[in-house]
């Protein structure tokens, strides 16, 4: 007897609607094929972003938020922050609402994907960025307001720190706590999954009590796993260094190869998925996880690119590789390596989007829906 499982969605916003739409059936014909029939998806659509505004005056909906608390788990297109929406950012406020405090961006090469590296098969690499805290909080206050005149004047009499009259104030929160379980969640993964090694990624030699203080406790988490971690290269524990963040960004250009997981604070990881993502052909190939300890979103890592949307023309496949990190998220690793393959080989027939066509030599692109279509066939 086939099994229903039940999977939350939300299309997007933009561009949403055109990846959604060449996604969906990969998901199904991925789930039936990689169990052999015993399980099959029933989704469960939901609105978010500038869709639930114009219908339901609400960026982020009751429904919506209970919907995804019950079934623990959700995929995701792209969200719109109108200007003068109530959030900075509706996808940041989803990681905050329900503690989605871990962010997984593997960025890896495919073959026949367009890259500026001379040997782009080295790039295999997990970002694992701190989604909680760092200048994501928001906790800022615009200049000549009362409130950074407060904290100025507070910064000049208490503190002996004067600031010009005109500047902005932004805070920088990175709690032990927030990053002692981020750490831990970063490990047991790295064991699960049997990666080699762990590096933090961090601005310590300048920052020394936000990301140095992350340095830190990273690593004394890191001395309650002997069995499991070494400090100094070994074959058989997971090797955990750090680097300097500038620095990370040079290394993972001249020798990715040497690296395997990166454990970032908010923005680093922000700034370098990005930076890796471009190594291996942009950000329409890069998958991303939200994960907390009670529920897991999966969302491509691009935006909502709304001038593209309806012309049937963005790359899916961040999409795709993100239902694949769910699928490996839900247990179903069968299933996400079927999807995994299907896009590899879609890519090596040059069968390719746009965003990637203009990176290459005498390829002509094909359209959102071709390339699903293409990547469902060789399932």
């Amino acid at each position: 007897m086939t099994e229903i499982i039940k999977i939350p969605c939300i299309a997007g916003d933009g561009i949403g609607d055109d990846i959604w739409s060449a996604s969906r059936e990969i998901f199904e014909e991925a789930l039936i094929k990689g169990t052999a029939g015993q399980k099959k998806i029933k989704w469960i659509p939901l609105l978010a972003g500038l869709k639930a505004l114009e219908k339901e005056d609400k960026l982020l909906p009751d429904k919506t938020l209970e919907t995804v608390k019950e079934y623990k788990i959700a995929i995701k297109g792209p969200l719109t922050t109108p200007v003068g929406g109530g959030f900075r950012s509706v996808n940041v406020h989803l990681r905050q609402i329900f503690d989605l405090y871990t962010c997984v961006r593997p960025v890896r090469y495919f073959k026949g994907l367009p890259s500026p590296l001379k040997t782009p098969e080295k790039v295999d690499v997990i970002i694992l960025r701190e989604n909680t805290e760092d200048i994501y909080k928001g906790i800022e206050w615009k200049e000549g307001t009362e409130e950074s005149k407060m904290i100025l004047d507070f910064l000049k009499n208490k503190m002996n720190v004067s600031l010009s009259s005109d500047t902005g104030i932004g805070i920088k929160p990175i709690s032990k706590t927030g990053t002692v379980r981020f750490t831990k969640w970063a490990i047991d993964y790295a064991i699960k999954n049997k990666r080699r090694s762990i590096t933090v990624v961090h601005k310590g030699n300048i920052m020394k009590y936000t990301e140095g203080a992350f340095r830190e406790w990273a690593y004394e988490v890191a001395k309650e796993y002997p069995k499991a971690i070494s400090f100094e290269e070994s074959d058989e524990k997971i090797l955990f260094n750090d680097r300097i963040a500038d620095n990370m960004f040079m290394q993972m250009i001249l020798r990715p190869d040497e690296y395997d997981i990166l454990l970032c604070p908010n923005l680093n990881g922000d700034y370098l998925s990005d930076a890796c993502a471009a190594l291996i052909g942009g950000l329409g190939v890069a998958p991303g996880a939200n994960i907390g300890d009670n529920v897991a979103i999966f969302e491509p890592t691009h935006g909502s690119a709304p001038k593209y949307a309806g012309k049937d023309m963005v790359n899916p496949t961040s999409l795709i590789l993100s239902g694949a990190l769910m699928f490996r998220y839900m247990g179903f690793d069968a299933v996400a390596t079927l999807i995994e393959k299907a896009v590899e080989e879609t890519i090596q027939n040059g069968l390719v989007t746009y965003d990637l066509a203009r990176q290459m030599v005498d390829v002509k692109p094909v359209s959102s829906s071709r390339f699903g279509r293409e990547v469902a066939e060789r399932l």
